[in-house]
This record gives structure tokens, C-alpha cells and sequence, in this order.
């Protein structure tokens, strides 16, 4: 699953043109759930970059802990919790990175997964909106997820899925019938993602200074 998230500063520009930026990229070293991100959603017909709590919170959910972070692709168009969002409400979490943890003999070992060139990840996502008073709303998100591909399988059974920026305002497009959205949730190809052990800094939420995210060991990746 996906935890935590590594966001450093992007030009999502280059990924999404036409992009609004309505507010600054969120960024920082060691992002857990239950925190605002930066998304992206198609708002009269222009990508825009908004905030979005980590966490998904439709109108009918009483106790918030029980919002969840992740949803399974498999599961979008049965489950109560996800079905309308994906159907309308499709967006994209930039990051650089999704941190993960490897069983060991005696404790686990964090890696943070992330493109072999470093580049930034477009992320699918779905969001809702929840009314506080008449005048007052907030916004919220859970990052889809899809089997890990044979070469992360070792380290995670599930990451989440990274949407090509070609596809991305069809993604992001209510428009875009759900069946052509599902084909787009798919592992990524072996060739994208990397990755590489981290020290056990990540292990606490609090500590986000950047060596969370420093490499301690070589980059996991599939050798042509």
C-alpha cells in the first residue's frame, strides 16, 4: 500500500499544460495520510492544482479515522465507498516518490519507489466533497492502487497507480466513460519505477528533513 509519499519541488506544468495553479505545490520528504496534498482536478474544463485531504471523506462517513487513504482498482465500481467518485470525480497526486516497507528477519525495511530518472509520478486518485455548512466545504482524496509489478513485487504487493501524463486529462475527464479509465489502472512497466532502501528515519512521521529520503544502499531496477 502506499503509506507515505516523497513530493519535492516539480514543474507540473511540463506534465499537465494548461494547468492553474490555485494554490502552491504541497511538498515534503515524508508525507503521511490524514494531511492536505496537492491534486489536480478538470474544472470548466482546465486542469487545476488544489488541495485535497489525504483521506476520503464522503458525506455519509461518521467516524473519520475510518476514511480510507487507499482504494483498490480492483474495487472502485462495487464498493459504496468508491463507486461514485470514480465514475465523476477522477484526480492525479503529483510525487516523486512512494515510500514502502520490506519484511526482514527482524524489522522492516523502508525503499522509496520512484521513476529510474527521478522524475516526478502522476498518481490516480478519486476525491469527494463534504459540505460543513452551506457556505464551507472540504475536499478529499484516496490514491488508487494496483498490483505491484514483478520487479516490486518483492518489497510491496501494491503501489499505486502512476497515469501517463499523455492520458492524463482523459483521466481526469468525467467525460472519459469508466471503462476507458479502468484500462488506464494498470501496473507499471517494469522499465518506469525503481527503487531503493532509505534509512529507518521514515519510520516516524514527524522527521521530514530530506535524509529520510537519502539512498543507503543501490537502486532496485530492470536491466535491459
Amino acid at each position: 500500500m502506499a503509506g507515505r509519499l516523497h513530493i519535492a519541488p516539480i514543474d507540473i506544468s511540463q506534465l499537465v499544460p494548461d494547468l492553474a495553479m490555485e494554490t502552491p505545490l504541497l511538498t515534503g520528504a515524508n508525507l503521511a495520510p490524514r494531511r492536505m496534498l496537492s491534486g489536480i482536478r478538470l474544472e470548466a474544463g482546465r486542469p487545476r492544482l488544489g488541495q485535497l485531504f489525504w483521506g476520503l471523506t464522503p458525506p455519509w462517513l461518521e467516524v473519520l479515522d475510518h476514511a480510507p487513504h487507499c482504494a483498490r482498482a480492483e474495487s472502485l465500481a462495487s464498493r459504496r465507498m468508491f463507486r461514485e467518485a470514480f465514475h465523476a470525480r477522477r484526480c492525479l497526486i503529483p510525487a516523486t516518490g512512494v515510500y514502502v516497507w520490506k519484511p526482514q528477519p527482524r524489522f522492516k525495511q523502508p525503499f522509496l519507489v520512484t521513476r529510474v530518472d527521478r522524475g516526478p509520478l502522476l498518481l490516480a486518485a478519486l476525491w469527494c466533497r463534504f459540505h460543513t455548512s452551506l457556505a464551507e466545504h472540504t475536499d478529499s482524496m484516496a490514491l488508487i492502487t494496483v498490483p505491484t509489478n514483478g520487479l516490486l513485487a518483492p518489497l510491496s504487493d501494491r503501489l499505486p497507480a502512476a497515469i501517463p501524463p499523455a492520458v492524463a486529462r482523459r483521466w481526469l475527464d468525467p467525460q472519459t466513460p469508466s471503462e476507458a479509465a479502468q484500462a488506464m489502472l494498470a501496473p507499471a512497466p517494469r522499465e518506469l519505477l525503481g527503487a531503493f532502501p532509505v534509512s529507518r528515519r521514515v519510520n516516524n512521521p514527524a522527521n521530514q528533513d530530506a535524509a529520510c529520503a537519502h539512498p543507503v544502499g543501490p537502486m532496485l531496477r530492470h536491466e535491459a
